[in-house]
């Protein structure tokens, strides 16, 4: 989210940036997993919140496009989530941008003046500025040269998140959205089928508190399904085999829990910039003011 807000400001400006992406979708967790065609699951962020004047003139033209809808849960805040699923909310911002799939970069350093990055496979492109955007611990690793502005990235922290979905043949309790309890080991649980333009089938989404996560961060993905799957049968009050689907994800970096305290950091002469939802808060909304703010640095350096 921090890198599309960046390069969509850049491109609406005039520029013409390139955004290299590890994954096989945009967004990060912004995210949604399909199965057998009539499934979905938002297995990362389950909604967005928009409290900053200019994330809320997004939303708003989101909203207008359909790419977002007010999602009527039972917390009173205004909440809101992408239609059809959550990824649509990147797919919205990454319109007609330069993006580059299934490309991970593992280094960026400076060669003859300019900024340089490193594609596995020690493929290099240079360009004017480049813009990190990754977890902290992997922008730290990416920039292991630029030493001199990363020494505060140090104290950000993050703790992991375990991820269930699942498919459950039962009847959808009456008026159920979400149930948050952070001290429960299972700290979040939606029905996912509940959020709007979603299918009508009952699909769950549980993620694990940080403590049950740290506890089970390293096992295979099948023994997280088998831990949490009963978890998730005990609080709604069905049997084992009313499980028609099932599958877990493993977010390592994703609830900033100690932020860096400022928009950005860059190097001295602004052509190298990191930034990322570790700067300001475990929120969407927080990805996209800080890669939102390093745009405005660039274009207020010209």
């Amino acid at each position: 989210m921090a890198g599309l807000a960046c390069a969509r400001h850049l491109a609406d400006a005039g520029w013409s940036p390139v955004v290299f992406d590890k994954g096989r979708g945009v967004g990060g967790r912004t995210a949604t997993r399909r199965h057998g065609g009539d499934l979905q699951f938002d297995h990362g962020a389950q909604y967005v919140t928009a409290r900053d004047q200019g994330f809320r003139s997004v939303i708003a033209a989101m909203s207008k496009s359909g790419a977002a809808v007010r999602w009527q849960d039972a917390s009173g805040e205004p909440r809101f989530v992408g239609a059809p699923g959550m990824a649509s909310l990147a797919k919205y911002l990454a319109k007609g941008l330069d993006i580059r799939q299934g490309m991970k970069v593992t280094s960026v350093h400076r060669s003859n003046g300019r900024p340089t990055i490193v594609m596995e496979g020690e493929t290099a492109h240079q360009f004017d500025r480049v813009v990190v955007t990754a977890p902290a611990p992997q922008t730290v690793a990416m920039l292991n040269a630029q030493t001199a502005f990363l020494s505060d990235i140090a104290t950000v922290g993050y703790d992991p998140c375990l991820t269930l979905m699942a498919n459950l043949k039962m009847e959808a309790p009456e008026a159920f959205h979400s149930r948050s309890d952070p001290d429960a080991e299972l700290a979040w649980i939606a029905l996912d089928s509940s959020k709007p333009g979603r299918s009508g089938k009952p699909c769950w989404v549980a993620q694990a508190n940080s403590g049950w996560s740290n506890a089970h961060l390293e096992l295979d993905l099948d023994t997280i399904k088998s831990k949490m799957l009963p978890l998730l049968c005990k609080e709604l009050g069905v049997a084992a085999d009313a499980v028609m689907h099932a599958a877990a994800h493993r977010w390592r970096f994703a609830k900033v829990v100690q932020p860096l305290g400022r928009h950005f950091v860059r190097n001295e002469d602004a052509t190298i910039y990191a930034g990322g939802d570790w700067c300001l808060g475990a929120r969407v909304e927080a990805a996209w003011m800080s890669g939102d703010a390093i745009a405005r640095d660039i274009l207020g350096a010209e």
